[in-house]
Order: C-alpha cells, then structure tokens, then sequence
C-alpha cells in the first residue's frame, strides 16, 4: 500500500498572510484589530499576530460590510454586535453567488 501523505492544515496565520488572503494592507487589518472586538489575534512574545480560521471569517465579514457594502465602521460594528448570524448568511449567500458566476464566465469563455 503505498504511503499517503497528510495534508498539513494550518491552524494560525500570519497578518501577512492574511492581508495577502484579503486584498488589503496589514495597517488595515490592526486598525480593524482595534476597532472591532470581534478579532482577537494570539500575540506572540515578540508581539507577531496569529490569526486563526475564525478570525480570518470575521475580518471577511468586516471587509464585506466595510468595502463592498459601504457601512461606516460604526454601523458594520452595530450590526455585527445586533446580529451576527443574519450578516454571516447573507454573506455566504453572496460569496456563493459569486463564484457560481464565476464559473458560469468560464464556461462562457470556453464556448467562445
């Protein structure tokens, strides 16, 4: 039987990483840090930011609120606090959304 290699899962990311994953610059994601109670990197004695899955969905949730709806910061921070869940299926629906058009212009594209 040959030998099957586990597929490592990263359990923390770097806030490189994840303004990498996210678009944005990482003075972006401290200001967010800051502002959003919601985001609690574990800090490291050098004081580096290690983020994990569920900190990277939240700042997903923030950047859908903040830079493709356009809410203030104050608003996306009432409605996340009012009612989270609501905001996290509304925003799953539209990440779904968009990749199913995504794939429908690839198709597109391939047809052409």
């Amino acid at each position: 039987m040959p030998y099957k290699e586990k597929k490592i899962e990263k359990f923390y990311f770097s806030i490189g990483e994840v303004a990498q994953m996210l678009g944005v610059n990482t003075s972006l994601i401290r200001f967010w840090e800051k502002n959003f109670d919601i985001i609690k990197p574990h800090k490291n004695k050098k004081g580096n930011r290690y983020f994990t899955k569920q900190d990277i969905e939240n700042l997903k949730l923030i950047y859908h609120l903040v830079k493709e709806q356009g809410m203030t910061l104050e608003g996306a921070r009432k409605k996340l606090s009012l009612n989270k869940d609501e905001v996290n299926e509304n925003y799953k629906v539209v990440e779904c959304l968009t990749e199913i058009r995504q794939m429908l212009v690839e198709i597109r594209d391939l047809l052409d």
